[in-house]
């Protein structure tokens, strides 16, 4: 993966170079996204695009891409780097100024930078073959604006690294009043009683494109129920089923929360209905 995309060129990784003065660099005051790719088709493209526009003008960069000109990007990335099964990453920082200030500067040229990288294959809804996670938990110390999909995942980083440190796959979070919100790079959701449940959208979570995609494609495709609202950490430990959710792992079983077996311990029933489903209209989006 070699080829990448920087300010309107397609050039060698190695020759593209970004100011140390960017902003992106210094402060993480910037948006990115990652699309998954497989043999050229992409999924959830126009809900990444929306959610990246709305995090640029959240953060008041005066930048925009088409639909158009952001698709074009990705499949000339995909051909130049051997289509295959990619990741497509778009990044656009508010550019580099001439010192560092925490204000925001006027009139700077956003940095717009772009490269894909090699992913598995499309997950398949087989619980012999698909990974099993097992997960930490902690409180969730991040900044109260999660909902950006910002550049600065520094918080996100640590949370993982604390998983990572515990032998587990990923931390799920949860908030000072014990009420889970998602993981350090996923969504989270239970199921009880054959229910899909997962926390509402609000600043203390991401609105993920899987988790989008899934959800509209479990209510329009299937009659398993679906609801959206607080979740305890005490249902959390006594679901039946925990699942995570990205763009580059799809919908993925957890089997185990600090230490402890989620239900039977075995994937479950749900997940592989919902994988299904998810892996049938997933490029319908």
């Amino acid at each position: 993966m070699s080829i990448v995309y920087l300010n309107g060129e397609y050039l060698p990784m190695e020759q593209a170079k970004i100011s140390p003065m960017d902003r992106g660099f210094l402060f993480g005051d910037g948006i990115y996204e990652v699309i998954p790719s497989y043999q050229g088709k992409l999924v959830g493209f126009g809900p990444h695009i929306d959610r990246m526009n709305n995090g640029l003008n959240s953060l008041d960069i005066q930048f925009i891409y088409s639909h158009d000109q952001w698709r074009e990007i990705a499949t000339t990335l995909s051909e130049k780097n051997g289509a295959g099964n990619l990741g497509i990453y778009f990044h656009v920082s508010r550019g580099a100024d001439t010192k560092r200030n925490h204000a925001y500067p006027e009139d700077l040229t956003p940095t717009v930078f772009a490269f894909a990288f090699e992913i598995p294959p499309e997950p398949v809804a087989d619980r012999n073959l698909v990974k099993r996670y097992k997960v930490s938990t902690m409180q969730d110390l991040r900044w109260r604006q999660c909902n950006i999909k910002t550049t600065a995942l520094l918080g996100n980083v640590m949370h993982y690294q604390q998983g990572y440190s515990e032998g587990n796959d990923e931390t799920i979070l949860y908030n000072e009043r014990g009420e889970m919100t998602e993981g350090s790079a996923v969504n989270a959701y239970i199921v009880k009683e054959g229910k899909v449940i997962t926390p509402s959208l609000d600043k203390q979570i991401l609105p993920g494109i899987t988790r989008l995609i899934l959800l509209d494609v479990l209510r329009q495709q299937s009659s398993i129920p679906v609801e959206e609202r607080v979740v305890t950490m005490d249902e959390l430990r006594n679901a039946d089923e925990v699942w995570l959710s990205s763009s580059s792992k799809e919908v993925v079983p957890v089997i185990e929360v600090d230490g402890q077996p989620v239900g039977d311990g075995k994937v479950g029933d749900i997940w592989q209905k919902a994988q299904a489903l998810f892996s049938a209209h997933k490029y319908n989006y």
